[in-house]
């Protein structure tokens, strides 16, 4: 008889972002072999940002089943998976059917999305608790996280609250419809639920444990007591580090749905943007194969840059950063701690600079015309204008404009949810060309607030010297150099572009046995590609510096203008 091909093991990641969902298939190596995705709804009124768990399973099926086709690899072959996602809110009932959170009464609108704004007041008032829990949240909850929405939902949505038999993370949400295990994944609740995950400090070994780091009083005094009641039911009665082996693996019934095996391992999943923390973290050590420093991870800061940007970064010691969420331990790197810093709208913000500039269509047309984005024209576009003026540095074109780029608030270092976007230098100049120089302002801008959090958090203990960048904004050189350039730190860009969904897979990896920790999955599977180094040019640090003391005064100048408009409507 002849003998059978040895079998290949692959892990499957799936991420759920805030447009689409996409699943990856990577080898033992960590290199991907085949990705898809498949588009989700959203729904947009006001502040409210509404979403469907339906739809978004539906997605990751299609997603899933897509990226095994390309990459050729059959259900047997992927020995595990993990599901990352955005931190956005999904209320089931008791028997996972979906409950509506939105005003509409529509029952598949049943998540709130990660960057819905509703809840303003009730964090305002949470905020005012001084709870000690705030502390481990930089002092202050962002209405982005799942209290405040929770709050919202009791005080709004009353018949809603009453039939609510889970209140869910997505990411969490997703393992759960793929395993039917509800733990929760301490990245979830430690950073978006006020869970103490150091009450667990003692237990590094990857097993369920009873959640008992919920602070009871807190709820009981900001009005969410009944979420105390059975255990923390509804909110998480057990928890597990990221990577955690789920239940039984995937049921037969999602496993039909994913074009894959029943039993396959499932790990304990992760916020989308700590998944490309892990996804590329260790590439600091692997840009520097001399280096046998344990904790070189801790010198870098990776910058997980979509939609939004996340920053975040670990330490062996408790560090309090005000203003900055965290520390939250074991929630990305089990037996770290970690700082997570953050710019509620970068790539938002970029997309709505271009499409709401009178240029912004003409811009469009001509980029799908040369088969370009947008953002590659305007690189081009600004290098020819850099040229034509012959200033001593393309950078330089922004002398006379200066942005505030806050504009869906401030989550770090500032923590102001009520700041507003500023843009200085206007012109009645509507060309393609005055729209490249707001592009560039407000490229440099987002990099200004990357180096106020780097800075801010330096000056409580962080010892930041290397960025580490991924997301779809990576790829943007002009963006990647001005952050090089701004910050004074070199940025490390992972041989894997896809990193939050290799960050996912590698949930799978560890789910597999394949690896006994997350961190040394972290080791095997990272690996670091291009290095972007700042420039050497003095006189480009001396323009950057006068910039960056403009960026800060901007703000400092809304809080005057706020003071006297309070006085004069007082």
């Amino acid at each position: 008889m002849a003998s059978s091909q040895p079998q290949r093991s692959v892990f499957l990641g799936v991420d759920v972002g805030t447009g689409s969902a996409r699943a990856g298939i990577f080898d033992e190596n960590g290199k991907l072999l085949g990705s898809a995705s498949s588009s989700i709804q959203i729904w947009k009124e006001g502040d409210c940002i509404e979403q469907s768990s339906t739809d978004i399973w539906h997605a990751v099926c299609a997603a899933v089943k897509s990226a095994c086709s390309i990459a050729s690899v059959a259900p047997e072959e992927v020995v595990g998976l993990g599901f990352a996602a955005t931190c956005s809110l999904v209320a089931v009932d008791a028997d996972g059917s979906p409950v509506t959170v939105s005003w509409s009464g529509d029952a598949r609108r049943n998540i709130i999305v990660w960057m819905d704004h509703r809840a303003v007041n009730q964090a305002e008032r949470i905020n005012s608790s001084k709870s000690p829990v705030l502390q481990y949240c930089g002092g202050a909850l962002s209405p982005e996280m799942q209290a405040p929405k929770l709050l919202w939902v009791k005080e709004n949505l009353k018949e809603s609250w009453s039939m609510v038999g889970r209140w869910m993370d997505l990411s969490d949400w997703l393992a759960y419809r793929a395993t039917g295990d509800d733990t929760r994944s301490l990245c979830t609740i430690v950073c978006k639920w006020t869970y103490l995950g150091h009450a667990h400090m003692d237990l590094h070994e990857s097993r369920d444990m009873e959640a008992c780091g919920w602070d009871d009083d807190f709820f009981e005094e900001i009005g969410l007591g009944d979420l105390v009641e059975g255990h923390h039911s509804k909110i998480g009665r057990s928890v597990a580090f990221p990577g955690h082996s789920l239940g039984s693996g995937l049921t037969p019934a999602a496993a039909m749905e994913l074009g894959l095996l029943a039993g396959t391992p499932v790990g304990t999943s992760l916020i989308d943007a700590h998944a490309g923390g892990v996804g590329v973290m260790e590439s600091i050590s692997d840009s520097d194969p001399k280096s046998e420093d344990e904790d070189a991870i801790t010198s870098g800061m990776v910058l997980v840059c979509g939609t939004s940007t996340c920053h975040m970064a670990v330490s062996k010691s408790k560090l309090l950063v005000p203003g900055v969420w965290g520390p939250f331990w074991s929630a990305m790197v089990p037996g770290y701690w970690l700082t997570e810093g953050g710019q509620s709208a970068t790539g938002a913000l970029l997309d709505h600079i271009v499409e709401s500039h009178l240029a912004g269509p003409l811009v469009a047309n001509r980029a799908a015309s040369q088969g370009i984005s947008v953002y590659e024209l305007l690189n081009k576009l600004l290098a020819s204008m850099a040229q034509d003026q012959n200033v001593p540095f393309l950078s330089s074109l922004t002398e006379d404009s200066h942005v505030l780029p806050d504009f869906h608030g401030n989550r770090s270092p500032i923590a102001d949810p009520k700041s507003k976007g500023m843009i200085c230098g206007l012109t009645l100049d509507t060309s393609d060309k005055s729209l490249a120089l707001l592009y560039l302002a407000t490229v440099q801008s987002i990099a200004y607030g990357t180096r106020h959090i780097i800075e801010h958090c330096n000056s409580h203990g962080h010892k930041i010297n290397t960025l580490l960048a991924c997301g779809g904004l990576a790829k943007n050189g002009l963006y990647i150099q001005e952050h090089a350039d701004i910050t004074g730190c070199p940025i490390i860009l992972p041989r894997e572009k896809k990193s939050v969904l290799l960050g996912a897979a590698i949930l799978g990896a560890v789910a597999s046995n394949k690896y006994t920790t997350l961190h040394s999955a972290m080791k095997a599977l990272n690996a670091s590609g291009q290095v972007i180094y700042p420039s050497k040019d003095p006189k480009v640090k001396r323009y950057h510096d006068a910039k960056y003391k403009i960026f800060r005064s901007l703000y400092e100048q809304q809080l005057s203008h706020r003071s006297i408009m309070a006085q004069a409507l007082s």
